[in-house]
């Protein structure tokens, strides 16, 4: 028996490969399914099962191309309804596989559908839960996500409640839990950097799963400083519900090469917008204007989501020459299907042919602080609440990125303002965001709070009341 975690940093999201005596068991793949089809085939071994732990939101699953491709089952739990062929199983059902079994876990709570899955060894042990978005490292899965007309966020964070302790407390402490998702993911609020641990340690240690806990200290902890989830979410769950084009036919159309006069008619044209997942420095140099910056060597993905609201919006990209096939696929991962093309050559292309370029004034943390010294000027921190809350300089205005259309109109037009993040990759994406809407006096602070801390020269505090904040 094999079991093999494939984590996506960009995604936070774990998938698994499980096998016995040839055959295979795949859990919550991504979209681009050959990693998985090769490593079944390198082992000689056949996938009989994809199994789905629910609808999953914050990406595309691979569920329908890998099963096209192999002819694998594809497997939910009770409740769930598709727009394509799939096997529904019960509430405690035990799917062969190999020497081992796979049991079928019904844990409502983060989605009505929801489901784990037990593998049971050779020996018939109790070895590895697949916990999807149920039960992650030091949190369990959000419970909002599937609200609906006749079902509230605290009705499913009382069926999560049940689930976890009917279905998942109940079982032995040295069972492995592998979660679908950890830090960075937004299916949670707490999640740990680990990816894997036992269960008697969750018991210990994972705030909702304490052994004294009411029904009714659980709701209020699970709910409690939920963020509205990225607007992508509900448009990935019909993907995944219904069903989606192969991502082979999406990765073809997008490797389209356009020369910089093709790529400025494909913009004026369609009004595609242009993605620039060059690196935040480079971008500021020099871009194409209007164009937003989304750096790829970071959760760039999720960022697309949270920032690009319609999966269906189509797209232009500027890579660095070579990037373009990756973008294409990270791209593809949530949703996002609709690109008419790419830059040929890259930026470099664009600044050959004479075209228009814009910049973005970006300064060192150290030339702020000279800044400072002067006089005082309008600083606004784009991280999270919760980053701003553990500290942040003493005067800055939090406007976090993942909602700065809603507040576009806090952000002051018609003075000098600074922005940052925490390194710097966030301010870009919003100093890029606030240029193409006309915001021309927005100067990003290069390295972001933790290049601020390390000058010496800039105050900062601590958490700020709710009131004092509005204030600022």
């Amino acid at each position: 028996m094999k079991i093999e975690q494939i984590y996506t940093g960009c995604l936070a999201q774990g998938a698994y490969y499980i096998e016995s005596e040839g055959e295979v068991a795949i859990i919550d793949p991504l979209r681009e399914v050959k990693p998985y089809i090769d490593r079944a085939g390198r082992a000689g071994a056949t996938i009989r099962y994809v199994l789905e732990t629910h609808f999953h939101a914050d990406f595309v699953s691979g569920h329908l191309d890998l099963a096209r491709k192999t002819g694998a089952a594809i497997v939910y739990g009770p409740n769930a309804q598709t727009g394509f062929e799939a096997y529904i199983a019960q509430d405690g059902e035990e799917l062969p596989l190999g020497k081992v079994k796979i049991r079928v876990l019904h844990t409502p709570g983060h989605t009505m559908e929801s489901t784990c899955y037990l593998l049971i060894d050779e020996n018939g042990r109790e070895t590895a839960l697949f916990s999807g978005d149920t039960l992650f490292i030091g949190d369990v899965g959000r419970p909002d996500l599937a609200q609906k007309s006749d079902l509230t966020m605290e009705d499913l964070a009382g069926y999560l409640f049940d689930s976890l302790r009917n279905k998942i407390m109940t079982l032995p402490d040295d069972v492995i839990v592998y979660p679908a998702h950890g830090a960075g993911s937004a299916c949670g609020k707490n999640m740990s950097k680990e990816t894997t641990d036992t269960l008697g340690n969750q018991k210990q240690f994972n705030y909702a799963l304490r052994a004294d806990m009411t029904r009714e200290e659980f709701i209020k902890e699970v709910t409690d400083g939920l963020l509205a989830p990225p607007k992508y979410f509900p448009q990935n769950v019909m993907l995944n519900k219904q069903g989606y084009e192969s991502i082979d036919t999406v990765l073809k159309r997008g490797a389209h090469p356009l020369a910089p006069d093709a790529f400025e008619a494909a913009a004026n044209e369609t009004g595609a917008l242009i993605i620039d997942v060059r690196q935040a420095q480079d971008f500021s140099k020099g871009f194409i204007p209007n164009s937003i910056n989304i750096g790829l060597g970071g959760q760039f993905a999720p960022w697309v989501g949270a920032l690009v609201p319609d999966v269906r919006q189509e797209l232009l990209l500027v890579c660095e020459p070579g990037q373009e096939q990756e973008t294409l696929t990270r791209l593809a991962r949530v949703g996002y299907d609709q690109v008419l093309g790419y830059l040929a050559g890259g930026f470099d292309a664009w600044k050959a042919a004479g075209k228009e370029v814009d910049t973005i004034t970006s300064l060192s943390a150290d030339e702020l602080a000279d800044q400072l010294a002067k006089e005082p000027v309008t600083v606004i921190d784009v991280r999270r609440p919760g980053e701003f809350d553990g500290e942040h300089m003493e005067g800055a205005k939090n406007l976090p990125l993942d909602y700065i259309s809603e507040h576009m109109a806090e952000f002051p037009k018609d003075e000098t303002f600074y922005v940052h993040c925490a390194g710097g990759y966030r301010s870009m994406m919003a100093a890029s965001i606030l240029k193409a809407r006309g915001y021309d006096n927005v100067i990003d602070i290069a390295g972001g709070f933790a290049a601020m801390q390390k000058t010496g020269r800039i105050k900062t505090t601590d958490y700020v009341c709710p009131t004092t904040l509005k204030n600022n």
